[in-house]
Order: C-alpha cells, then structure tokens, then sequence
C-alpha cells in the first residue's frame, strides 16, 4: 500500500475548516438563545405593524434576520453587474458594500430609538470615561461592541484607504460620536456617554483586525479601474 495515499488536509484549510464549524456552532447558540423573544415580536411584524416591530429590539432584530436573503440577492446583482463590466474582486465589494449596511443600519437604528421621555427629558451627558461600564453589564457591552462590527469588518476590504486598524478605530468613534450626538440633540430620552463611543471603537477596530487577510490594497483599487480603450491602429 502506498504511503501517500492518505493525505491529511493542509494546516490553513484544517484552520478555516475548524473556524468554520466554530462560527457555525456559535451562530446556532445564538438563534437558540434568542429564539423565543424573536419569536414573540414575530406576529406583530408580519402583520406589518410597527408599533411592537419596528420601535422595539426584538422586532428590529427579527427583520434584520428575515431580510438575509434581500441582502444576498442585492449582493449577487452588484457582484454580477461588476463582474459583467470586469471589475476586479467583484464579489469582495458587492459583499462588503451589504455588509456595511445590513450589519450597521439595524444597530443605530436601534439606538435612536426614543424612550419613555422623550421629546420632554432633556439630553444627559457623561464624560467621565469607564463609569458607566459597569451598569452596562455584559450584553450591554456586547451590543455596544457590534453597534460598528460590521463597518469595521467590511470597510477595510472595500476601501483600501481605511485598510488599517487605528483608521478604523478612529472610523468607529467618529461614527459614535455622530449617533451619541444625535441622541442629545433630539432628546430621545438617552444618556450620551463616553463610554459608548469608546466601545464602539473597539468593537470596530476589533471587526477590522478579524477581516485584515481580506483587506483590500492599493494595488488592487488601482486594478478595479477601468482600462482605456486601444486607440485604432492606422
């Protein structure tokens, strides 16, 4: 019998073979987890309601979810519309442009949803850093940390000027401050705080550090341009 006829996988594909199945146990636990309040806001939703859909997190969430397959179809058409005119690493860009936008949308969505006193509370600030980490608790720390994890994920691989992490560190908090400024301005019955503009970044430049093998260079931005026509011989 002959030695080579087993051959074990190589290390990479091994590596992505186990994240792969990691991800995928991951994702199962979270469905698991969430299952039930998803499935309590489900009824209100698909009677096109939206008070009980769209002005609560459960809601936003089961629409998030429900909307994958507009967001694949919408990435499919942008990646064949490119291929078609030959653009380079179509499929990265479409990916990354729905990436950015399914993935974020829904997040600030939800922080700008007004509270009880809104219109009527006026806006409160905290500027002490680290403070109000501990009333955050563990899921409010987790939620702030995806608020901008998908634009800190794909932006990197769409623009190569925002390939590096402190760049997107810097994205993410500008980002931030934009939607905690918000929350002040219009009164919606939030605290602006500090702290959620330095979990934000985090959560973004953390996002981006995970995407850095896929990120795009200037060379390939440089190739995705269209090539001049020949001009005609004789």
């Amino acid at each position: 019998m002959a030695q080579n006829a087993f051959q074990p996988p190589p290390p990479r594909r091994t590596r992505g073979i186990v994240l792969s199945a990691l991800g995928i146990l991951a994702l199962a636990g979270a469905v698991h987890v969430v299952r039930r309040p998803l499935m309590m806001a489900a009824p209100t939703c698909m009677a096109g309601r939206w008070h009980g859909c769209f002005d609560t997190f459960n809601g936003v969430v089961l629409m998030t979810l429900v909307t994958l397959p507009l967001a694949a179809l919408v990435a499919w058409t942008l990646a064949r519309r490119r291929r078609a005119a030959g653009v380079v690493g179509a499929w990265r860009m479409s990916l990354a442009e729905v990436g950015m936008v399914h993935g974020t949308v829904p997040f600030v969505w939800m922080i700008l949803m007004p509270g009880a006193g809104a219109g009527t509370v006026p806006g409160r600030v905290s500027l002490i850093p680290l403070r109000d980490l501990i009333t955050m608790g563990p899921l409010g720390i987790a939620g702030n940390l995806l608020v901008f994890a998908a634009l800190g994920f794909f932006a990197p691989m769409r623009c190569a000027a925002l390939a590096s992490v402190p760049r997107v560190l810097a994205l993410g908090a500008g980002c931030s401050v934009l939607v905690e400024t918000a929350q002040y301005v219009l009164q919606l019955d939030r605290v602006s705080s500090v702290d959620d503009v330095l979990v934000n970044a985090v959560g973004a430049a953390s996002a981006a550090w995970a995407s850095r093998r896929w990120w795009r260079t200037t060379a390939q931005a440089r190739s995705d341009r269209p090539r001049p026509a020949p001009a005609p011989v004789g």
